[in-house]
């Protein structure tokens, strides 16, 4: 398919001005086929992954068909998780950095209702991006209204009914606008989003997009092992390859849990995602990894489903998934951008017969390899290159990245180099310093200010 520029489309000028600014000039191939039926109004059911670009071709979508003279809710987007609402809503808000007067909300679960409540009750949103289950809370107390909405997009709705969304799903429908457009995506068709599709949406388009990738930015390799061998053959791999970040799948939270044990005992920093952390710590988890001050991260697909994990040097599949699709998503987290990926598969006996259906499915044959744990290379790195630091400040203290580089560089006396990424949350900030710089950073900040004013500050 030929590269498709966005300034083909009849795009606000301010929309295309902010897409110059991203360096958006050439669409994916999902944007490419579904931008068209998006800004003319039709129903989608788009068959699309992680990090496939559709958030940028709904989020244009949605902005074409918004009157900002207009103080009612009239878009919303549906997400599975706080994590991918929160990934949403700023890659909207950068679509609409030039389009002025333009409010948009984010309306989640694990955070009180107060603040929401407050912020709908001065004026409604034109945007909405949330969880089902916050939004429907807000419906039934009718802090939101959702009568006069003209877009509803669905994203990662497979995800969302895997997560037993269904029924929330349903009453948030019920609660819109009768005439209005209906985008759904999903990384998956299973028969429950064709049912749900019936249901909700009028004579939509369906758009699929290749899903395969590209055999030039992922290597993948297989190994035999048996299920006790396993753990070994994890060690052995991160030490022969030392990744400066690995996501490791596994079918079921009991085996992340093992092994994030065993990984530690072996002296490695890793951490597990599993759907039994509360939102706290799952916040706290996906930073570290993200901030490179955690190494590996061990997780199921359902806890790991609409996460967009930028930089993953490696993937290595634990337990092979029974479903071929749900693998290529897997190995399809590393090799984006651009990027070389590395993708490792640990293969029991009694996995042959799904190691067989990926081959099939893939359409090629499988790379096997073999890894020998009693040949580890010396002087393997088993400490993450950053340490992060937890301010007990934020957004509600108008504390700025700006305010915390600041402290750091000035007074502190680090360099910019050895401050690493930023995240500002209400009430908390964290940030990633240099292992070697670490403990003079949280010494200075301890004893000085940060916005002249003294804050608590530790260690994760």
């Amino acid at each position: 398919m030929q590269p498709v520029k966005f300034s083909t489309f009849n795009l606000d000028s301010l929309l295309l001005q902010s897409l110059e600014t991203l360096n958006y000039t050439e669409m994916t191939p999902i944007q490419a086929k579904s931008l068209p039926f998006i800004l003319n109004g039709d129903d989608i059911i788009a068959k699309a992954k992680t990090g496939s670009g559709k958030t940028v071709a709904f989020g244009l979508g949605l902005l074409s068909k918004i009157d900002v003279n207009l103080y009612e809710t009239q878009a919303l987007v549906l997400c599975p998780t706080r994590e991918l609402a929160d990934q949403v809503s700023k890659a909207i808000r950068s679509l609409a950095r030039f389009t002025p007067n333009i409010k948009l909300l984010t309306l989640c679960g694990g955070v009180p209702q107060g603040h929401q409540v407050a912020s709908l009750s001065q004026h409604a949103p034109h945007i909405v991006v949330g969880t089902p289950g916050r939004i429907q809370d807000h419906l039934k107390r009718q802090s939101l209204s959702l009568k006069k909405l003209r877009v509803l997009v669905l994203d990662e709705a497979d995800r969302m009914l895997a997560m037993g969304f269904e029924d929330q799903i349903s009453f948030v429908v019920k609660q819109t606008a009768k005439t209005k457009q209906t985008l759904l995506f999903s990384a998956t068709y299973p028969d429950s989003i064709l049912e749900m599709s019936a249901h909700i949406q009028q004579s939509p388009i369906e758009i699929s997009v290749d899903e395969n990738h590209d055999d030039g930015q992922i290597e993948q390799l297989f190994f035999k092992a048996e299920e006790l061998q396993k753990p070994l053959a994890v060690v052995a791999l991160l030490a022969k390859y030392q990744p400066e970040s690995t996501v490791i799948f596994c079918n079921t939270k009991y085996t992340c849990q093992v092994v994030e044990n065993w990984l530690g005992q072996q002296g490695y920093s890793a951490l597990s995602l599993t759907g039994d952390l509360d939102q706290r710590e799952r916040d706290q988890t996906l930073l570290r990894f993200a901030n490179k001050s955690c190494s590996v991260l061990v997780a199921t697909d359902v806890a790991a489903r609409g996460l967009d994990i930028k930089d993953l040097e490696m993937v290595i599949v634990f337990d092979l998934s029974p479903d071929p699709e749900v693998h290529v998503h897997r190995i399809g987290r590393t090799g984006r951008a651009g990027q070389k990926g590395l993708a490792l598969s640990l293969c029991a006996e009694n996995e042959l017969e799904r190691a067989k259906a990926i081959e099939a499915y893939q359409n090629k044959a499988i790379k096997w390899d073999k890894f020998n744990p009693a040949k580890l290379p010396k002087n393997t790195t088993l400490r993450p290159a950053m340490v992060t630091l937890v301010i007990d400040g934020g957004r509600k203290a108008k504390i700025r990245a700006a305010d915390i580089l600041g402290a750091l560089t000035g007074e502190a006396g680090l360099a910019g180099n050895e401050v690493g990424k930023i995240d500002i949350f209400d009430v908390r900030t964290y940030v990633a310093i240099k292992r070697t710089s670490a403990n003079i950073a949280l010494a200075r900040l301890q004893n000085g200010k940060v916005k002249g004013r003294k804050l608590r500050v530790r260690s994760l």
